[in-house]
């Protein structure tokens, strides 16, 4: 059997590898802590692979992977046109798309405040399909579904939304390990607190991921090829998941030095692409990386509801993107352009740049965006000191709290769990997230939780 894996897969794909030892693949699992996804092929196990995006594999009549080839290399081959040109071939390869993938089906569109799902409401609306637009945001947060109401309601697109309630984790927490299989941390795909509701929607989603990262720089302007493997480091690791996973490295006596060990699987993947533009190099890097083991990952939670299609996926449009000039991708400018197509859509905040929209966003900058920082600091700090903090992460709704506590206690504190990962160093870990600094330890505390679970279902008859 031969399976084609596309450049940018929407699953993942796990075979047997032959001749291999059923053992863990440690030092993988020690670089899925320190990131929060398995690099290349890793798995938990030695003998499962995922099986590499634009890669042909072959498989024998055991399930077994025999061979794999590239049928598709990242390049850099930018064509002489003008931006306009450029604008006028990326809407029309957009609209297309959407098209194909949609056909005469009910839509599903989650809407942000951003500019991936805003590029996709001005195509969709004006498609004959039926759209039901969604959008969510946390308790004691940022409005965040006020930005996409405005938008579905000017689309004429019919919208719920959803607040993400404090807790939801731990009445749905087996079904996420289910669901994605542990290969990512429990509290990225928050569309989870509203599965039941997404369940019963009818229609195929429209998903906008990934299109912030082809459409924008893949590294700072001006960055040196001598500072990109600090910068995809320094982008890659939690400093505290880092610190980590250095120690569980240690604990389980694993040979060589942990950091060495990733910089040289960085260093190894950076090689095979052979793109001499920074830029363009670094983006077909994360594409190929953190896309297919991490953004990938959570998808299978809107799967779980309903059939899910993604446009930037798209095979053409990665093509695409290896032929337009990195000045014409920087800074989002195609897809700014296309929004601002339509007056309306473009008016409407950009909640990254909030308050401002996409025609004055330039003024993002002290002093115009001073007065609108500090009532929004006085907000904060009048909801702090009513006991009633503003929330920003999933993790702040799911682990702060005397009864998120108990349950995030109830697995990183398991007898069984603490024989593979020990207690002493879990508790360092832990202590620093209630003590310390929050914010920088949420992360080694979300992948503790994580692994037990996974520990749980995996390695307790093992």
């Amino acid at each position: 059997m031969t399976i084609k894996i596309p450049i940018l897969p929407s699953k993942q794909t796990f075979v047997k590898r032959p001749n291999v030892s059923h053992e863990l693949d440690l030092k993988a699992i020690c670089v899925f802590v320190a990131t929060g996804f398995f690099m290349g092929e890793d798995t938990y196990w030695k003998d499962q692979a995922c099986l590499a995006p634009a890669h042909t594999h072959k498989i024998d009549d055991n399930g077994h992977l025999i061979k794999s080839e590239p049928w598709f290399q990242w390049y850099y081959a930018p064509r002489e046109l003008t931006f306009e040109q450029a604008l006028e071939e990326y809407i029309q390869l957009f609209t297309n798309i959407i098209k194909e993938q949609v056909g005469d089906q009910q839509v599903i569109l989650p809407l942000s405040g951003g500019l991936d799902s805003r590029s996709q409401a001005l195509i969709l609306k004006d498609l004959d399909n039926p759209v039901r637009a969604f959008s969510y945001a946390f308790q004691d947060g940022y409005p965040e579904h006020t930005i996409a109401k405005q938008i579905a309601k000017y689309c004429n697109f019919s919208f719920d939304s959803f607040e993400i309630k404090k807790g939801y984790l731990w009445n749905c927490i087996n079904d996420l390990a289910d669901i994605n299989g542990c290969y990512s941390e429990f509290t990225h795909p928050r569309q989870m607190a509203v599965l039941n509701v997404l369940e019963n929607m009818k229609g195929l989603f429209s998903l906008g991921h990934w299109g912030d990262v082809l459409f924008d720089r893949g590294v700072p302007e001006g960055t040196q090829e001598s500072a990109v493997l600090p910068l995809l480091f320094k982008k890659m690791v939690k400093p505290r998941g880092f610190e980590l996973a250095q120690n569980v490295w240690e604990f389980w006596n694993l040979e060589g030095d942990f950091k060495s060990y990733l910089i040289s699987r960085i260093e190894d993947d950076l090689a095979k692409i052979e793109i001499d533009n920074v830029s363009a190099k670094v983006r077909a890097y994360k594409t190929s990386q953190w896309a297919h083991r991490w953004t990938t990952t959570n998808l299978t939670v809107f799967e779980a509801a309903n059939s899910i299609t993604l446009p930037y996926y798209d095979d053409r449009m990665c093509q695409f993107i290896c032929t337009i000039p990195e000045a014409y991708l920087a800074d989002r400018r195609l897809q700014i352009a296309h929004i601002k197509q339509d007056k309306t859509l473009a008016n409407i905040t950009w909640q990254d740049q909030n308050p401002f929209n996409l025609n004055n966003y330039h003024y993002n900058i002290t002093p115009y965006n001073l007065p609108y920082r500090v009532i929004n600091k006085l907000k904060r700090e009048v909801r702090g000191i009513f006991g009633k903090p503003y929330i920003q992460r999933n993790w702040e709704l799911q682990f702060v709290g005397g009864e998120n506590a108990k349950y995030v206690e109830q697995y990183l504190f398991s007898t069984d769990f603490n024989n593979w990962i020990p207690k002493a160093l879990v508790k360092s870990t832990y202590n620093n997230f209630i003590n310390g600094d929050a914010v920088a330890s949420s992360h080694a505390v979300s992948m503790l939780l994580t692994l037990s679970l996974w520990h749980q279902q995996n390695l307790l008859n093992f």
